[in-house]
């Protein structure tokens, strides 16, 4: 498989669990939800000014402020004002594609606790804060990487 011509930014969230790990904080999904969503939403915000500051043309995004804001709906947490009037500043391509829950290649670790069952539940309310915020979902369908890849590519190129 050939490298990429597009810059991808990765996962936020991953990256914070491992920081907050390693020094021991509390910003951690199953130490205190409110502070991991805030550290989320604020690394979101940071990586897509980053990202458009330096790319011009398509970018591809892991994740995005709307990750927080769902886990934020999810746990019952009210983000901010000033911090949700940034995140909503942060405007995407229309179309979001996203790769639906894969029970064959879907593990924990000691970084992704969520059970089988909370991951997809997680994937139903992301499509669904998604379409709440104007964007098109679009599932990639399930299958070698180099077809997934050919999918998105055939879209955007469409």
């Amino acid at each position: 498989m050939g490298k990429c011509r597009y810059p991808a930014v990765p996962e936020a969230a991953r990256i914070i669990i491992q920081q907050q790990m390693a020094i021991n904080g509390d910003g951690l999904p199953w130490k205190n939800k409110e502070k991991y969503t805030n550290l989320m939403l604020e690394a979101a915000i940071r990586d897509y000014k980053q990202a458009v500051e330096n790319h011009t043309g398509s970018i591809f995004f892991d994740r995005s402020v709307f990750d927080a804001i769902c886990y934020a709906t999810m746990i019952g947490y009210t983000i901010d004002a000033s911090l949700m009037k940034a995140a909503l500043s942060c405007r995407y391509n229309k179309v979001v594609f996203m790769l639906p829950p894969w029970p064959e290649i879907y593990k924990t670790d000691k970084e992704r606790k969520q059970s089988w069952k909370e991951a997809e539940y997680t994937y139903y309310r992301m499509k669904k804060t998604y379409h709440q915020y104007g964007y098109d979902v679009v599932d990639v369908p399930k299958g070698a990487i180099d077809k997934r890849k050919e999918f998105v590519l055939s879209h955007i190129k469409g």
